[in-house]
């Protein structure tokens, strides 16, 4: 017989009754009709401390996300900021601000497009980019042919996306600057006519370890204007742009001096397709 239980006990407080045992009494009334009958309620759980860590993870996600499109919204308005400003002021290119930055020097003497000879300015858009013209700032068929591979080259960058690099973004090729870069030349093609494209560009190019822009490197390598080049003079230039720290225009290699001779072949051919540079 179990004496904790209700049968157990009554018989129990029967037999304490019969020996006059009322200590043995008082307890085994106390345990039937006094002590809480089963077992103790269990202490309620509280349940906001175990959620704490997730909501806390929810927190900083969502400031880490308004961060970024605080970021994303500042640089947008930086982006069309410069665009306005570029568009009547002398540009300066990333490569000039960080050389300035680390406090090297560079050479660069902006110029108005007509102030470059004609020859040279068709031989770079032979070399760089043959559609100018005729392009929203993309080549779109040129940019699916080179990103077939599964790497973006600079084969696949028309002189706008290269203008806007040079302006805007930093050296290097990933999907992430290549896709970046489109969206920017998408912009000035659309804000800027071909003319202050062009002439943006020929004063930002980097020709030469701190040599930038094309009067610059007239008179670094020729010794002479940028009005005063020639077209083998152009080519040279156009054909150094690609890798302008190894290639010398002035002291050319053999297949650099084959590159120029193409260049002035197709630079003759596009003399008449070049419209778009009219003021």
């Amino acid at each position: 017989m179990d004496p904790f239980s209700i049968k157990g006990l009554r018989p129990a407080l029967a037999s304490a009754r019969e020996s006059g045992s009322q200590g043995a009494i008082n307890i085994i009334i106390h345990m039937l009709y006094i002590a809480p009958r089963g077992p103790p309620p269990c202490p309620e759980r509280r349940a906001g401390p175990r959620f704490r860590p997730v909501a806390r993870q929810t927190t900083l996600l969502g400031a880490l996300a308004r961060g970024v499109l605080r970021a994303g919204f500042t640089l947008t308005g930086l982006f069309a900021g410069l665009v306005a400003l570029y568009a009547f002021v002398d540009p300066v290119s990333t490569l000039m601000l960080a050389r300035t930055l680390q406090g090297e020097r560079y050479e660069r003497i902006p110029v108005s497009l007509e102030a470059v000879a004609p020859p040279a300015v068709a031989a770079v858009i032979a070399s760089e980019d043959a559609t100018f013209c005729d392009n929203d700032g993309v080549d779109w068929g040129a940019l699916h042919e080179v990103l077939g591979n599964g790497e973006p080259k600079r084969g696949a960058s028309t002189i706008t996306m290269q203008t806007a690099k040079n302006l805007f973004l930093w050296p290097g090729r990933s999907f992430l600057r290549k896709g970046i870069e489109i969206g920017m030349a998408l912009v000035l093609g659309k804000v800027w006519p071909k003319r202050r494209v062009m002439e943006n560009y020929l004063n930002v190019a980097e020709w030469g370890d701190g040599i930038f822009g094309i009067e610059a490197a007239a008179r670094r390598y020729f010794h002479e204007p940028a009005s005063r080049l020639d077209a083998r003079e152009g080519a040279l230039l156009a054909t150094a742009l690609p890798n302008p720290i190894e290639r010398n225009p002035a002291a050319p290699r053999l297949f650099q001096r084959r590159l120029a001779e193409g260049v002035m072949r197709r630079a003759a051919r596009l003399s008449d397709r070049l419209g778009c540079l009219a003021q």
